[in-house]
C-alpha cells in the first residue's frame, strides 16, 4: 500500500487545499493507506519537504493550485518519486492536462490504484538561475496579467485571469522578440511567446491545442501584433483553442527554447511571475512520474 506525504502552502490559498485534502484523506485512509500532512512556510519550503519525504521513498501530494503544483513537480523533476497532485487553486491547469477527476473518490483512485505515468518538465535559465517547471513559460502581455491576476484580491478564478488580461492588454506595447528554436533564430513582434508542454494556461485556457506533455517537445506559440479589438477576440478564442487558426498566430515546434526581447518583459512558469527575459526552455523528457 502507498505512503503519501502531502504538502500544503497555508499562506497561498491553503484554506481550499485543507477542505480538498480532507476529504481525499479519508478515502485514502479509509482504503489502508497510509497519510501524513506536512504545511509548509512558503515555496522553497515545500520543495524541502518534497525532497526530503521522496528521499523516504513516500509519495509526494502537491496541494493547491499551479504555482505549487510546479514548484513541487520541478524540486522532484529526475528524482524518480511519485509525485501526485490534489488540484485546490484557481487554475488547475496542469491537472487538467493530465486528465485528473475533481471529485474526491474518484481522485483517491488514482491515487491508490493507477500505474505512474513519466512525463515531460522543462528546465527553466535565466538571470535567477536554473528551475524545473511543469507546463508552460510564457513571456508578454500573459505574464503581465498573470501578475495582475496573483494580486487580485476581489475576484478569483478564471475570472481574475480575465480581468487582469483587460488591465494588461489596455496598457501594452508590442515587443520585439529574438526567438531560437533548436538553434534556428525567428523575429516576432507582438503580444507573446509562450514555450508549453501543456495545453492549458491562464485558468483552462487552451494555448497550444496539440501539445503534449510526454512528446519530448515544446509548441512554441508567438501571437503577433494586431488591434487590441482583435486581440480581445483572440482571447475569447483560447476557451476553444480555436485562435490557433488565424494568420496572427505562428506555432513551431522544439526541445529548446530561448526567448530575448527589445526591453524589460515579465515571464512567468506555473502561473508565477517574477522575472524577466531573457529565457531558455528546454525540455527535460519523461523526467517525472506522475499518478493521473
Amino acid at each position: 500500500m502507498r505512503q503519501f506525504t502531502a504538502i500544503v502552502n497555508p499562506a497561498a490559498g491553503g484554506s481550499a487545499g485543507v477542505a480538498v485534502l480532507l476529504q481525499v484523506a479519508r478515502l485514502l485512509r479509509e482504503a489502508g493507506a497510509e497519510l501524513h500532512t506536512e504545511y509548509s512556510r512558503s515555496l522553497p519550503h515545500a520543495q524541502e519537504l518534497a525532497r526530503e519525504a521522496g528521499a523516504r521513498r513516500r509519495v509526494v501530494l502537491a496541494v493547491g493550485g499551479d504555482g505549487i503544483v510546479g514548484g513541487i513537480g520541478g524540486a522532484l523533476s529526475g528524482t524518480g518519486t511519485l509525485f501526485g497532485l490534489v488540484p485546490a487553486g484557481r487554475g488547475n491547469d496542469f491537472a487538467r492536462a493530465l486528465g485528473l477527476p475533481t471529485e474526491p473518490d474518484a481522485l483517491a483512485r488514482v491515487l491508490l490504484d493507477h500505474a505512474p505515468r513519466s512525463v515531460d518538465t522543462i528546465e527553466v535559465e535565466s538571470a535567477l538561475g536554473r528551475s524545473v517547471a511543469l507546463g508552460s513559460v510564457y513571456a508578454g502581455v500573459d505574464a503581465l496579467a498573470n501578475r495582475h491576476a496573483n494580486h487580485s484580491t476581489l475576484l478569483k478564478g478564471a475570472a481574475s485571469y480575465y480581468a487582469g488580461g483587460l488591465r494588461a492588454v489596455a496598457t501594452w506595447r508590442p515587443a520585439a522578440y529574438r526567438v531560437t528554436v533548436d538553434g534556428e533564430e525567428l523575429t516576432h513582434r507582438g503580444y507573446t511567446v509562450v514555450a508549453a508542454n501543456s495545453a492549458y494556461y491562464g485558468s483552462g485556457r487552451i494555448i497550444a491545442p496539440d501539445a503534449r506533455v510526454d512528446d519530448g517537445l515544446l509548441d512554441v506559440v508567438m501571437i503577433r501584433e494586431a488591434p487590441r479589438r482583435l486581440f480581445f477576440t483572440l482571447m475569447n478564442e483560447l476557451k476553444s483553442g480555436a485562435h490557433v487558426h488565424r494568420r496572427e498566430v505562428r506555432i513551431v515546434r522544439g526541445s529548446e527554447v530561448r526567448i530575448e526581447a527589445d526591453r524589460s518583459i515579465p515571464y512567468g512558469t506555473d502561473g508565477e511571475v517574477d522575472a524577466v527575459l531573457p529565457v531558455t526552455a528546454r525540455v527535460l523528457p519523461g523526467a517525472l512520474a506522475v499518478l493521473c
